[in-house]
């Protein structure tokens, strides 16, 4: 695993044992609040139009509420992790693995073109 994630799940971790939340902290949990979070950023894309939700990041208020729940998110899913023993990081190349199996690219031959280059 990236030395960044463990040294962020070990940060993490003192946040919480520092506040003797490590209780609170079970996988069931944890799931939850992971959901939680996760919908929190999708309210913020509710109702906006493809354009709108492309360019959210170019309102820096918006912008600053994105990058909180996304940390949000990826704080719970680090500390699911680490107490379950999963390693997101192989987990997630694993399952990359397992999608280019199940779902192979479709490459398609450009068109036909003329020979005389008309």
């Amino acid at each position: 695993m990236s030395e960044d994630l463990q040294a962020l799940q070990r940060r993490l971790a003192q946040f919480a044992a520092a506040r003797d939340w490590q209780q609170y902290h079970t996988p069931k949990n944890l799931a939850a609040a992971l959901s939680v979070e996760a919908a929190e950023l999708v309210e913020i894309f509710q109702w906006l139009t493809p354009e709108q939700s492309a360019a959210v990041m170019s309102d820096p208020k918006k912008a600053a509420r994105v990058e909180d729940e996304v940390a949000d998110v990826l704080a719970y899913l680090l500390q699911f992790c680490q107490a379950l023993g999963i390693d997101p990081l192989t987990a997630l190349a694993a399952k990359i693995e397992r999608n280019e199996t199940r779902f192979p690219a479709v490459r398609q031959a450009p068109p036909d073109r003329p020979k005389d280059g008309a």
